[in-house]
């Protein structure tokens, strides 16, 4: 194609290579290896196990774990729907500015509202920094499970196309 090129103009130069380059599309079709899936969930697991476990053991009221439970529950759904409505974005797949935007806000503001309960709280500096390490990996991991899965079933749902 680069032959071809050299006889047009510089403009049809340029609107060739880019239709060139909008027509060639990237296959994916790597699927998550078992051990990255595996070691995602056991990752999951791990963090929300502790975190819980450090709730149940701790010497806080009942409403206080109510409100470091409700704001973990609220940090993975909006970590999740963070990372779904990006991938969205990057497929080409429509997500509207709000939905977007509230996505971040609300990550943001579950991770927010946890350093303000801590930095508030009447625990030991060692244990602001365990709820805190174990909710940072929890959401990591549900962003790790949740790409895993998306990527799966992607490939799953593409090679049933592709071989009918």
């Amino acid at each position: 194609m680069e032959d071809n090129l050299n006889s047009y103009t510089t403009q049809e130069k340029q609107t060739l290579s880019k239709t060139s380059k909008k027509k060639s599309i990237q296959v994916f079709d790597q699927k998550p290896t078992p051990a990255f899936i595996g070691a995602s969930w056991i990752t999951l697991f791990t963090g929300v196990i502790s975190y819980c476990v450090g709730l149940w053991n701790s010497d806080m009221q009942l409403n206080e774990r109510g409100y470091y439970f409700t704001i973990l529950l609220f940090g993975l759904f909006s970590a999740i729907s963070v990372q779904k409505s990006v991938r969205d974005r990057l497929e080409g797949l429509e997500v509207t500015d709000l939905y977007y935007g509230i996505s971040w806000f609300s990550a943001l503001s579950a991770i927010l509202l946890l350093i303000i309960g801590l930095w508030n709280a009447d625990l030991l500096l060692s244990e602001k920094g365990f709820y805190g390490m174990s909710y940072l990996l929890s959401l990591y991991a549900s962003i790790a499970v949740q790409k895993n899965t998306r990527d799966k079933s992607y490939i799953e749902n593409n090679k049933l196309t592709l071989e009918e």
